[in-house]
């Protein structure tokens, strides 16, 4: 008896299972083309959330970026501490995010 991955879900299973406890996804009666079909959409949908995280990742830079320059606040301030912190940590989530999304699309 050996773990697999589920096709739906990701998450292991036997391989003597007939259906995943995880997502129920049926094993068992599906086919080869169903098998690739939840590991492609299950891959679709890795994607999307590396891709919607991005979005995140360059909003939160341009806020920060926007809140330095048109924030009205002086250098030392809370504020502006608070822009520059939001601009670099939205730059660096962009970046670990392009490169996870390279690596995903690789896979």
């Amino acid at each position: 008896m050996a773990i697999t991955a589920c096709p739906s879900c990701s998450k292991p299973i036997s391989d003597k299972a007939k259906s995943c406890s995880h997502c129920g996804f049926n094993i068992g009666s599906a086919t080869a083309e169903d098998i690739e079909r939840k590991a492609k959409f299950a891959h679709y949908q890795a994607m999307q959330k590396l891709q919607n995280q991005s979005m995140l990742a360059i909003l939160l830079f341009i806020t920060g970026f926007g809140f330095i320059y048109w924030g009205g606040s002086e250098p030392g301030e809370i504020q502006y501490n608070l822009s520059i912190g939001a601009t670099i940590v939205g730059f660096v989530w962009y970046a670990v995010n392009r490169v996870r999304l390279a690596l995903a699309k690789r896979k």
